[in-house]
């Protein structure tokens, strides 16, 4: 009963969790994209991605640490979160308001003084009369009709942007990243590294160089602008993940062959006695392998079933009491086969990282918090940060499930395939908006879907972009001379 009601309390503080997290990655990316200045625009939402990947870190120091206490470590993980919580609510409450949403509500003299605050000595005129102006103008075009979600799918240019917006955030979450988190540590043992601490560290090592490499992003956003630094990195990733998957697929061909069928004392016909390798031992959730080593090689194995209290040992045999068989030289394994190729799944790792960290990291969350037009950019982002966190969940809960169908090498290459698909998305829909306000990024999605990305390859071609009545145009630089 007790075992019942910790697990309800779990999942209803892990619900809730999920809730405020939802909350505040849809609104710190817009709150800092309407604040910044266009030129730092980019560099200043990457900086939020970067500090939850520091974050994740230093939580997984903390857990590597907590992991050494025999009792109730976890207990001290979770319980330690609450001080940066309470910290970041004390940090909200001196925060303005955006100029932009204090302008919308007609509130235009305190957002002229928060914007003079914000821009220091800079002249700040140009761009108070840009933004009302856009705000005007937009209020004109939209009026009141109707829900602002069924106003963004009826009007193209908003239509456009929200599907490239959540088409990023999908593609984030299918190419595997929370897989990563979540489960780096799982997956390390799962390539055979046999020690629980150690591959806690090792997991902490790829929580580090999630860091380093999105302080790159932070570096490289404003140079290399979004679209290239997006494709530059999915590209790295997909390759990352054949890697990894390849790694799989190496130890599954070296997996050790089981020698030994002892018999069930119980007389119960276990599915574990059926399998001759210990890969097919491997991804049955109910199994592991008792085994012991004569210098590298694996021999006296046996697939047995797995006791339903811990993981640690097995159900009975030679394996069910753990003190007595690491006594004997014996060795149990559950979520791992003994492999020469474990290396490959920590390179896979780390590469992966390497190249998501800067670019598919924080760009989903960079792009977002600019294509969208004031009256649909908070609509746009809770819609697009609700379809990261459904993908999220659902990459999440049917990982273990997907290995042990797919294999754990299937379910990697799997996540290049879908990587792939986000190249060609990304390739055909996502254009360039380094550079530009926020008033001016609207005019990006006037083209038709698939051609929206290609807009930047014209090089040496110059747009001008101009507002009449209401309505974007842009011309070229043969046609400028036209226009009083």
């Amino acid at each position: 009963m007790m075992k019942k009601q910790c697990s309800i309390s779990f999942h209803f503080i892990t619900a809730t969790e999920f809730i405020l997290v939802g909350v505040a990655s849809m609104t710190v990316p817009v709150y800092i994209a309407e604040v910044a200045p266009p030129h730092l625009r980019g560099r200043l939402v990457t900086i939020n991605t970067l500090f939850i990947t520091g974050g994740q870190f230093f939580a997984s120091v903390v857990d590597g640490i907590f992991s050494y206490l025999a009792k109730d470590g976890w207990r001290y993980m979770l319980g330690l979160s609450a001080v940066p919580a309470v910290i970041q609510f004390l940090g909200f409450l001196f925060l303005p308001e955006s100029p932009r949403w204090l302008i919308q509500k007609g509130q235009t003299q305190r957002a002229r003084r928060i914007l003079s605050q914000m821009r220091g000595n800079q002249a700040i005129d140009e761009e108070y009369d840009s933004i009302k102006n856009n705000i005007e103008e937009e209020e004109k075009e939209v009026g009141a009709a109707g829900p602002v979600i069924c106003r963004m799918l009826t009007y193209p240019p908003t239509r456009r942007a929200l599907i490239v917006g959540c088409g990023l955030q999908m593609f984030q979450q299918l190419s595997g990243i929370n897989t990563v988190m979540y489960y780096s540590a799982t997956i390390l043992q799962m390539s055979g590294v046999e020690d629980d601490r150690l591959a806690i560290w090792l997991a902490a090592l790829t929580a580090f160089i999630n860091f380093i490499f999105t302080l790159v992003g932070v570096w490289l956003v404003e140079r290399m602008g979004r679209r290239k630094l997006t494709l530059g990195s999915l590209t790295g990733t997909a390759v990352a993940l054949i890697i990894l998957a390849s790694g799989f697929l190496l130890s599954a061909q070296v997996s050790p062959r089981i020698t030994l069928n002892p018999p069930d004392p119980s007389h119960q016909n276990s599915t574990c006695t059926k399998y001759s390798y210990c890969n097919g031992c491997m991804l049955d959730p109910d199994c592991g392998l008792c085994y012991k080593l004569n210098k590298s090689s694996v021999v006296e194995s046996s697939c047995i079933p797995v006791d339903k209290d811990s993981t640690m040992k097995a159900a009975w045999g030679r394996c069910s009491n753990e003190t007595i068989f690491k006594k004997e030289d014996l060795f149990w394994a559950y979520n791992f086969c003994p492999t020469p190729y474990s290396w490959t799944a920590l390179l896979g790792l780390i590469l992966y990282l390497v190249f998501f960290a800067p670019g598919m990291g924080p760009m989903p969350w960079t792009v977002n918090s600019e294509i969208y037009p004031l009256w649909a950019r908070s609509t746009g982002n809770a819609c697009s940060s609700g379809v990261n966190w459904v993908f999220n969940v659902l990459v999440s809960l049917t990982f273990l499930h997907t290995a042990e169908y797919l294999t754990y090498y299937g379910a990697f290459f799997l996540y290049a395939g879908f990587a792939a698909l986000g190249l060609v998305f990304i390739y055909g829909c996502l254009p360039e908006t380094k550079g530009k306000k926020l008033e001016e990024i609207e005019s990006l999605f006037e083209n038709r879907l698939c051609t929206c990305g290609m807009s930047d390859s014209d090089e040496g071609r110059y747009i001008e972009y101009i507002r009449v009545k209401g309505s974007n145009y842009h011309l070229s630089d043969n046609d400028a001379s036209d226009v009083e």
